[in-house]
């Protein structure tokens, strides 16, 4: 049993079958996936490389639970619940010690900030490296955080934040995937997998948009001005990324690959900046996007929830083949692509540059007429190709979680008939010129030759 660490006055190792009160689920579960982190190798380092964190072979992973700190006890005699994190992780190298408190709520529990400041002030103290929080909120990375703390209190400190959803995930793609070395290291993960699945562990996933949805729609519908400032349009996006990093790990346990979101190198490091940005979007454009980037596919997959039409659509798109040089034959390229589609709901777009006219078609119809999308407005031919499917929910959309529902259906829809199918166009190899023939220049070499030999036996 390892030893704890001078700054803590008690605590207990994380166990796979802990001994606790059948009411306490967040300490139970939390003992459970830090356990889980000690025990499988592969489990430990997918869950703190997603921190920035490697995890040598040789470096040995502590966790413990109930942690009490020194520095609170002395201040307060008995530290309180609301005090006591619910666990910590070292992570020891040898020559480098990395630390983390971790917070784990379940259910519809959430970290509170005057709670989460709290930690972090402990972790200063301690010369701890970071505070991870663990509940099923979701966010777009584990450095953004649901709960908002001023710049100044993190300084010098990580803050991070898994949903509970997000450790499920990795763990399913690791036994998916077959990269668990130990047959006895898979069995111990299979057991937490199938855990975390039980409705007893508190673990659930987003399925439902804010309460204010409704209310936001009906402005969207008569035309009234979408406030910046409001809180019901920041709960409205801030629902919306929720749920973006939800699908995006439905897609992922669907593919038995890793799907991450498409995110701007400024999102990525601000995810105040990102919040900006997208409520801006929603106020003008009336609509919520997010993009995915699936391994190996031909196209990030886009979607766009339109509050104004009440439809959901997921797109992707090609550029057209270069050495096709009618319409008619760069549109059969794509024919090929999606015959055996179900083509419900299914259209595709021939974008053209400049100010040449778009055309846009039933999937149906591409199929059995090519010549569908040219028009006689323009020769010029498509540049790209959109292949979109469009469901209109009409006033099913304003149901929160019927809108989850039926987004989370259609995203993959769109993936298995027409994604999947989708390639890119390659430009062909450079082929080698054909030159005049060595064989007839040599012959006429030849004759030059012969006629010159005649001559010089003339002259003699």
């Amino acid at each position: 049993m390892s030893k704890l660490p001078e700054f803590v006055k008690t605590g207990e190792p994380a166990r796979l079958i802990p001994v606790v009160a059948d009411t306490n689920r967040e300490q139970r579960t939390a003992s459970v996936i830090l356990a889980a982190m000690r025990g499988v190798y592969e489990f430990r380092q997918a869950m703190l490389r997603s921190l920035g964190i490697r995890v040598g072979k040789r470096a040995t992973l502590h966790a413990w639970t109930e942690v009490t700190l020194v520095n609170e006890e002395k201040k307060k005699g008995n530290a309180s619940s609301d005090d006591r994190p619910d666990g910590l992780l070292v992570l020891d190298t040898g020559k480098n010690k990395w630390m983390a408190l971790i917070e784990a709520k379940v259910g519809n529990s959430e970290v509170g900030q005057q709670q989460l400041e709290n930690y972090i002030k402990q972790a200063k103290q301690n010369k701890i490296d970071a505070v991870i929080t663990i509940t099923n909120q979701f966010v777009a990375l584990p450095s953004h955080h649901p709960v908002k703390i001023p710049r100044k209190l993190t300084r010098g400190i990580n803050l991070y934040h898994w949903a509970w959803t997000y450790l499920l995930t990795q763990a399913s793609l690791l036994l998916e995937s077959n990269e668990i070395e130990s047959d006895d290291q898979r069995f111990l993960l299979e057991e937490v997998v199938r855990h975390l699945r039980h409705p007893a562990s508190g673990i659930s996933r987003f399925d439902s948009m804010n309460r204010e949805w409704k209310e936001v729609l009906g402005k969207v519908k008569s035309n009234a001005t979408l406030s910046k400032t409001s809180e019901e349009v920041e709960n409205t996006v801030s629902a919306w990324h929720q749920e973006q990093r939800d699908l995006c790990l439905v897609l992922s346990r669907k593919l038995g690959r890793t799907v991450r979101l498409r995110l701007s190198k400024t999102h990525r490091t601000d995810p105040q900046k990102r919040l900006k940005d997208d409520i801006e979007d929603l106020v003008t454009n009336k609509a919520l996007t997010c993009s995915f980037e699936i391994p190996d596919a031909a196209a990030d997959l886009n979607v766009t929830a339109d509050l104004a039409t009440r439809t959901i659509v997921s797109s992707m798109r090609l550029d057209a083949p270069e050495d096709r040089k009618s319409t008619t034959a760069r549109v059969n390229w794509l024919r090929r692509q999606l015959k055996g589609v179900s083509p419900d709901g299914m259209y595709v777009k021939a974008i053209r540059t400049g100010r040449a006219e778009d055309t846009q078609a039933k999937l149906e119809d591409v199929l059995a007429d090519p010549d569908v999308l040219t028009t006689d407005s323009t020769d010029v031919v498509p540049k790209t190709f959109e292949i979109f499917y469009m469901v209109d929910l009409a006033g099913r959309f304003s149901g929160s979680k019927v809108f989850i529902d039926e987004l989370e259906k259609a995203v993959p829809h769109f993936y298995e008939q027409a994604g999947q199918r989708l390639r890119e166009w390659v430009p062909p190899p450079p082929k080698i010129k054909k030159e005049k023939s060595t064989a007839t220049s040599t012959e006429a070499d030849i004759d030059e030759g012969q006629k010159a030999q005649k001559s010089i036996e003339s002259d003699v």
